[in-house]
């Protein structure tokens, strides 16, 4: 008796937050990301806000799908969340047939946290300083149109099939593991073109090393501003990738709403969204309902393209 009645004396004289559960924050991709970052300083805020602990667990692999079925198999209890990118939820269902969840029915919507856009550079041996100029180039001599992305069935391979329809020329993906290699081949002369993230290619492209020739947006880039958009150069055409949070399903409304105030707080504080646009993100914080109808509205829109496409995962 003594000994338990010890037990809960110590019990009690925790601090209130140490008697807390702990909010789990899985991520798909590995540490040092930029979604790892962005969650990471998200999971700072939401700490305080809270007042439990917030741990982010990283659990790369497969694009992100592993840590959705384990968000799908999670209590709905409000202690695990994802956060993840778009492709999870809008492209992947419509991609791999074999897929263990339904990106509607088996999560909760919780936060729209960032968004970032694409761009589309040539390498030093592409005479093109603008879209008209690499259509050309590519119409003079279809073997011209072979380009890369950061992955077979990402985003920006899409969006490159969007803008190939749109400009009526022939356009040949070629799929990289990752943005680096393809830069670095970029660069090299090895590949001729590549669609990927603004702040991927912000840097090689001040360097003067590749030239970016459009970004994805509707309006210029904030790390890009002197290139122009798609639609600035008269293609009409725009797109651009998201981070998200999302919740099992069947979590109680409340732990919801509770979390998502967390998320957007953290998301709109001061120091957090400098250190994001530093790193080619747009901070949005916008809640349950706003993140629904965008997962809904991009789903809709990038199917008929993934269609399109014909692309098959291998």
């Amino acid at each position: 008796m003594r000994i338990i009645l010890l037990v809960a004396s110590l019990l009690l004289a925790l601090p209130a937050a140490a008697q807390e559960k702990t909010v789990k924050f899985l991520v798909g991709f590995p540490a040092g990301a930029g979604l790892d970052t962005m969650t990471r300083l998200v999971a700072d805020k939401m700490r305080v806000k809270l007042g439990q602990p917030v741990v982010v667990e990283n659990r790369p692999g497969a694009d992100g799908r592993i840590v959705m079925d384990a968000l799908k198999t999670s209590p709905p209890d409000g202690q695990t969340l994802v956060m993840t990118p778009l492709v999870t939820v809008v492209t992947a269902p419509q991609v791999f047939k074999d897929l263990r969840y339904d990106a509607f029915a088996d999560f909760a919507p919780v936060a729209h946290a960032a968004s970032f856009l694409f761009a589309f550079a040539v390498g030093p041996g592409v005479p093109a300083k603008s879209l008209a100029e690499y259509v050309a180039y590519v119409k003079q001599d279809p073997k011209n149109g072979s380009y890369a992305s950061a992955g077979a069935g990402s985003l920006p391979h899409f969006f490159s099939v969007l803008f190939a329809d749109t400009a009526k020329i022939p356009m040949v993906h070629v799929g990289y593991k990752g943005s680096a290699p393809a830069i670095t081949d970029l660069i090299g002369g090895q590949i001729s073109a590549f669609m990927g993230t603004a702040s991927d290619l912000a840097a090689q492209h001040k360097a003067g090393k590749v030239r970016v020739i459009a970004t994805s947006g509707a309006q210029r880039a904030r790390v890009l501003p002197e290139v122009p958009t798609f639609r600035d150069q008269g293609y009409n055409i725009e797109g651009g990738g998201w981070y998200a949070a999302y919740a099992p399903a069947k979590t109680p409304k409340a732990e919801i709403d509770r979390l998502a105030a967390a998320i957007i707080e953290g998301i709109h504080a001061p120091d957090v969204r400098e250190k994001l646009e530093v790193l080619g993100m747009e901070p949005t914080g916008l809640g349950p309902a706003e993140l629904a109808k965008i997962h809904k509205a991009d789903y809709d829109k990038w199917g008929p393209v993934i269609r399109a496409s014909g692309f098959k995962p291998e």
